[in-house]
């Protein structure tokens, strides 16, 4: 386990381990805040630390939707703004794709798997928008194909059974699953390598067993995904 920074206190929650920063002020209840920097708790000076971390574990499944959701956003900021030209570049399944202005005359859109080079007809007088809407669409396509594939292979493996499955174009998360077995996928996640994938498609079918962010539901993950790290580990 990593050494704890300075800081910063630690608790383990069951399998888990939760690291946070506690400040004392003179508000008169517990306060939590999650930021880039991670979990912040915030207490009255008289609240001893063993009912603040009793505080924490009632909130867990809270803090930890919170930690992921956080990192999400961290992600999508660091991802450099699009330009929608020939030559430009894109990640796709975790590699860059390059577009290609293709004006042999052909239609439609070709991908070369050899090159990584995505040709793209269009008439001479087209302009970034329709490229760009031209691409998306192309992989959203790809999206509902690999998707489909792969939630196939970890339904089978978690032994649930999903009653259907849409793309989505959330900026907030990259899935969701409801009780009844209705799963939705951001499609931007084909901008990502396979296991990352993998690992949104595993966890939101996890969810036809556990429907929370407990301990049952990370073990039920690291079932089929024997290498990822849960918030224990991160």
């Amino acid at each position: 386990m990593a050494p704890l920074a300075p800081g910063l206190r630690r608790l383990r929650l069951q399998q888990h381990v939760l690291d946070y920063r506690l400040l004392r002020s003179k508000r008169r209840t517990i306060g939590f805040q999650v930021s880039d920097e991670g979990l912040r708790v915030t207490a009255p000076r008289w609240v001893t630390v063993v009912e603040i971390e009793a505080a924490i574990t009632e909130k867990q499944q809270w803090i930890f939707n919170k930690l992921n959701e956080q990192r999400e956003r961290s992600v999508r900021r660091l991802q450099p703004p699009m330009q929608w030209r020939d030559g430009a570049t894109l990640p796709y399944l975790g590699m860059e794709l390059t577009l290609r202005l293709d004006e042999s005359g052909n239609t439609g859109i070709r991908f070369d798997a050899d090159s990584r080079e995505l040709f793209v007809s269009l008439p001479a007088s087209a302009g970034e928008q329709q490229l760009k809407d031209r691409v998306l669409g192309w992989l959203q396509g790809q999206a509902k194909q690999l998707f489909a594939e792969r939630l196939a292979i970890y339904a089978e493996k978690l032994g649930v059974q999903y009653q259907r499955f849409a793309l989505s174009s959330a900026t907030t998360q990259w899935g969701s699953c409801t009780a009844d077995g209705r799963i939705r996928l951001n499609w931007r996640l084909m901008h990502f390598a396979l296991p990352n994938i993998d690992y949104v498609i595993a966890h939101e079918l996890s969810h036809l067993r556990e429907m929370n962010h407990g301990p049952e539901f990370w073990a039920t993950v690291q079932s089929v995904l024997p290498e990822f790290e849960g918030p224990e580990k991160r």
